[in-house]
């Protein structure tokens, strides 16, 4: 049997595991972070959130270079590209917070054991039992007075599939040798139309198709809207509606055979076709079989409000918990409200309405809270402002104006509900109505926080105004 006995174990590595291991070693608890693969920081890291942002950034750059001359710098024409040093760069940023993480564990005493974690059953005698196999088959155990399950997601692939060279999901679509000339993306989602806006800013010609009505269909429909009108203003071809009927291989590529709703059956070739279906809860075999009481909905497991599942002093965090978006900054909180629970510390439970999406396809989207349309369907009673970039000096002086604010607001009080942002900055900009909702502020309040010009996010004054009719610059 193990000598050491942690006050707790957390299965996983990713924001949300190794977020609660720094945070529970802050609070002084003996900690053990269990990883099975060799390097910490999951998906988001390695084959997700920081690699993907790289490659935007670097899109956009390339998108300014492009227009060099408008901004009255001759001579650089587009440039071209070099796909190994963009991909060489992108791993070195990293490498660099792997190492970073490396060193967190250590400052904050967090004991890391490689391997998969494999819970036994209840507790016995108040501690609980974690088999953990490594490499090579290796086992061992590891105790604990309390355990937090952050075992992340998987990328879903359509029935039949299996990913390759062609077929790509999040993974796959990070590390290809060159730019492919055509691609299609399958999914309108977050990864969906980052993966579309890269590749497109680049040279790549991309066809996006969602089987929903409208694309990044979680968000309000006035930005669904907004960012269709820009894919297909950059010459992005975005099919809704749409069921995807077959994807076959082919002597060179991929053909994918798909049927708009109302009309005939299309075929188109491509080079590769990127899978972004949405992702998956990964507790297939982590032994949630042997803890009854620990409730489950399609593989995802349901908590309380201090993220503890039904079995006492058993907790689960980000993308394997119902209800709650499969977000790194989500992941990350719930580990922090988990353990600061388990320390006995004053706690904060999360707000779902509270929690912002941020997606950095260009125009960037950020939102927080209902929806115009899912505020109205719960029966609240509203005001709504919009601000557009086109009259915001800064997004003029940064040749970023299209897009706007929009403010979902309550008719009687004047509380914020909701934000939605399509524009320049969009993913910064959010923090401060996230700030704003999480003190429950009102339109008046914020009419009257001063904020600087010439900025981006003088756009939030005159979106609250807005709501009262009151925007000065539009």
């Amino acid at each position: 049997m193990p000598d050491t006995i942690y006050d707790v174990a957390i299965i996983g590595g990713g924001p949300g595991g190794y977020t609660a291991a720094i945070r529970a070693g802050q609070l002084g608890l003996k900690t053990c972070l269990i990883e099975r693969d060799a390097k910490l920081g999951g998906t988001c890291l390695h084959v997700g959130c920081i690699p993907t942002k790289a490659l935007l950034f670097h899109a956009e750059v390339y998108d300014h270079i492009k227009s060099a001359a408008e901004y009255g710098i001759d001579g650089l024409g587009a440039g071209t590209v070099n796909w190994k040093t963009i991909q060489d760069r992108k791993a070195a940023i990293v490498t660099k917070h792997t190492k970073g993480l490396d060193f967190l564990m250590r400052k904050n005493k967090v004991t890391v054991v490689r391997g998969y974690g494999n819970l036994t059953g209840p507790a016995k005698g108040g501690v609980h039992t974690v088999d953990v196999t490594g490499d090579g088959g290796a086992k061992s155990q590891i105790q604990a007075k309390n355990l937090i399950l952050a075992t992340g997601s998987y990328a879903r692939m359509l029935p039949g599939l299996q990913a390759d060279d062609r077929i790509l999901t999040n993974i796959e679509v990070l590390s290809l040798g060159a730019i492919p000339k055509f691609l299609v993306v399958i999914g309108s989602g977050a990864v969906g139309v980052e993966f579309a806006s890269i590749y497109r800013s680049f040279g790549a010609e991309v066809t996006v198709i969602e089987m929903l009505p409208r694309i990044v269909p979680v968000e309000d429909e006035d930005v669904s809207k907004e960012l269709l009108r820009n894919f297909k203003k950059k010459g992005i071809n975005c099919f809704v509606n749409t069921k995807v009927e077959k994807v076959e291989k082919t002597k060179d590529g991929v053909s994918i055979s798909f049927t708009p709703q109302g009309e005939a059956t299309q075929k188109i070739e491509a080079e590769k076709v990127l899978i972004a279906v949405g992702r998956g809860p990964n507790t297939e075999k982590v032994g949630l079989e042997k803890l009854p009481n620990i409730k489950t909905e399609r593989g995802y497991v349901h908590v309380n409000e201090w993220m503890e599942t039904g079995e006492k002093t058993i907790y689960a965090i980000g993308d394997i918990v119902a209800g709650f978006p499969q977000l790194a900054h989500s992941g990350a909180m719930a580990g922090i409200v988990a353990v600061t629970r388990i320390a006995g510390k004053p706690a904060k439970p999360m707000n779902k309405n509270r929690i912002p999406g941020a997606t950095y396809c260009e125009p960037q989207i950020g939102s927080v809270g209902l929806t115009e349309a899912k505020a109205k369907e719960v029966g609240l009673q509203i005001k709504v402002g919009k601000f557009p970039f086109t009259a915001n000096s800064k997004a003029s002086i940064i040749d970023q104006h299209e897009g706007f604010i929009k403010v979902v607001a309550d008719a009687k009080f004047g509380e914020i509900l909701g934000v939605h942002i399509i524009g320049p900055i969009a993913t910064e900009l959010i923090a401060e109505a996230v700030a704003v909702m999480e003190l429950e502020g009102t339109v008046e309040d914020l009419m009257f926080t001063v904020h600087a010009h010439p900025t981006v996010s003088e756009g939030m004054l005159d979106a609250f105004s807005a709501v009262e009719g009151k925007a000065i610059n539009a």
